[in-house]
């Protein structure tokens, strides 16, 4: 998923925000080992923010921090909850469940994934606009 997120980025210009319920170690240490402050816009973790998905105030504020109508973006997760509540907000939700049915699914938002040369061999590492 990184990878994918990453080309994606790349070819559309996308904002890129997350949104994690992680300690701080672990935040910290995903962000350093997968270097994704290379690429993410902003990350909104819970050790911070001290707020936590499911509450609403956590998407909002991703909303606030991306400054686009919830219309225009797609929230990735693997909690279904969580994406339900993004849909509730007027987000396009996307519930991550394995690699080809995430890009299919960017692919009707006219994220089109498929000129990329991208593999799944990174799907199991849960990296999303979450």
């Amino acid at each position: 998923m990184i990878e994918l997120l990453r080309t994606l980025k790349a070819k559309y210009g996308l904002k890129i925000v997350v949104v994690s319920n992680e300690a701080r170690e672990l935040n910290a240490y995903r962000i350093q080992q997968f270097k994704l402050s290379d690429w993410v816009d902003a990350f909104i973790s819970s050790c911070f923010v001290h707020l936590r998905k499911p509450d609403e105030v956590i998407f909002q504020l991703a909303l606030d921090i991306v400054q686009q109508p919830a219309r225009q973006v797609v929230f990735i997760d693997n909690t279904p909850m969580f994406v339900r509540i993004a849909e509730e907000l007027g987000m396009n939700g996307i519930h991550h469940t394995d690699y080809t049915f995430t890009c299919a699914q960017l692919a009707a938002f006219g994220l089109s994934t498929s000129a990329m040369a991208l593999t799944p061999r990174d799907s199991g590492t849960q990296s999303s606009l979450n």
